[in-house]
């Protein structure tokens, strides 16, 4: 580990820049299952409350191992347990393409969520670590941008190969190329945690203090479960809006998967970006600018994912998609960089371990096989209607952790 002082700007830039590429990955193997989804359909006969277990899988391995992943990141080292954890999820995605029926497939899905859990939990803050405060929100930004650039891309590349080669193939060739960045993880120096501010005025490692003090942090709690809604109404947006165009608008995978990926990754990159700079000048202005700025893009958003699921034609459906899509993306990197604020350097990776574990269990872990259950009973457009809803429930738990933010904020500076 070296002093956060010895570590040249060009070098966090390269740090990020690799971490960034990693979780861009992490992404694209996350969808492409989502992109396929008819194809699977089709080909193993398949409900959709089946087809929603598929993603639910990847989700309860992700959220139950994040805890172990989480406390082994604040007492073991964090780029051993990055590059294995992009070893196992890569090696995951392409054994998928080898699966024969729904119960392998299955298992290979919940394989890529274990190895998911140990990067997740130890990358937000590691890449942290290597810059000053002041920027965190314009840093985690870029860092997930690979977000919608990973989804996009997952949905882009399922889509063209699925319809050409079939969905095995595409599983196994967005598999493999997580394999060549798993050893310059591995190599990567790392600063101190706390970063810069540890060396400045060195922060007490709380370790040892493990998992109960975060349940006392109210602000960690409210930031949790904001996150959690938030999570709820992406994934179950992310996971069926494809199924939705091909359903609704009678568009075929390739082309349904290729227009959502653009609009995503178009909205996702303005809208993370946008959320990083703004909530960063916000944030300078008020203590409790991360949060005013994700509460009110929450508020503004439902409406028009509400429209985008009623809209009666294609081109209303997907404008109203890219807004609410920004509005969404643009609380990513305020409300990641709200986790690091409020936690102790020494127990980061738990914190985002439970995090992980909440917005998931509460979240995406539900909301596929909740919306496919409710599809085969409703149909699909108007299961797809509870997610406006818990935007809204999202925007509300923004505004409430305002309240106890400033404080817990201080007694972190402080101690």
């Amino acid at each position: 580990m070296d002093n956060a002082a010895t570590i040249s700007l060009p070098y966090r830039r390269y740090a990020l820049g690799l971490l960034l590429a990693v979780n861009l990955l992490n992404y694209i193997d996350r969808q492409v299952l989502f992109a396929v989804f008819p194809l699977i359909k089709i080909d193993l006969g398949l409900t959709d409350t089946e087809l929603g277990f598929l993603g639910s899988s990847f989700m309860l391995s992700y959220l139950l191992l994040a805890p172990l992943f989480g406390w082994l990141g604040d007492r073991w080292s964090r780029v051993k347990l990055a590059s294995g954890g992009v070893i196992v999820w890569s090696l995951a995605t392409a054994l998928a393409g080898f699966a024969p029926g729904y119960r392998t497939l299955l298992a290979a899905r919940a394989t890529v969520g274990v190895g998911e859990a140990s990067f997740g939990t130890v990358s937000p803050g590691l890449i942290a670590d290597f810059f000053p405060k002041e920027r965190r929100g314009r840093i985690l930004a870029y860092f997930y941008v690979a977000i919608p650039v990973g989804s996009a891309l997952g949905y882009l590349l399922g889509g063209v190969l699925g319809q050409r080669y079939g969905w095995h193939a595409a599983f196994l060739m967005v598999g493999l190329p997580g394999l060549l960045l798993a050893v310059p993880i591995a190599l990567l120096r790392t600063p101190p945690r706390g970063g810069d501010d540890a060396v400045r005025h060195p922060l007490k490692e709380k370790a040892a203090a493990g998992y109960p003090a975060l349940f006392r942090n109210r602000s960690f709690v409210c930031n949790t479960l904001a996150m959690a809604a938030m999570t709820f109404a992406i994934g179950g947006l992310a996971q069926w809006i494809p199924s939705f165009l091909y359903r609704v608008h009678s568009l075929d995978v390739a082309k349904g998967n290729t227009l959502f990926g653009a609009t995503t990754v178009l909205a996702g990159i303005l809208g993370t970006l946008a959320g990083g700079w703004l909530g960063d000048r916000w944030q300078k202005k008020s203590g409790k600018g991360y949060l005013l700025l994700s509460g009110w893009g929450f508020l503004i958003g439902a409406p028009f994912a509400a429209w985008a699921i009623l809209a009666p034609g294609l081109t209303p459906c997907m404008s109203a998609i890219f807004v609410a899509e920004f509005f969404l993306f643009l609380n990513t990197g305020p409300l990641n960089t709200v986790i690091i604020n409020v936690t102790e350097p020494g127990v980061r990776a738990m914190a985002f371990a439970v995090n992980i574990f909440f917005i998931h269990a509460l979240g995406d872990a539900v909301s596929p096989s909740i919306l496919g259950w409710l599809s085969d009973q409703w149909g699909l457009r108007s299961a797809l209607l509870i997610t406006p809803l818990a935007m809204l429930l999202a925007g509300l738990l923004c505004f409430l952790c305002g309240r106890f933010v400033l404080r817990d904020m201080a007694e972190i500076e402080g101690s």
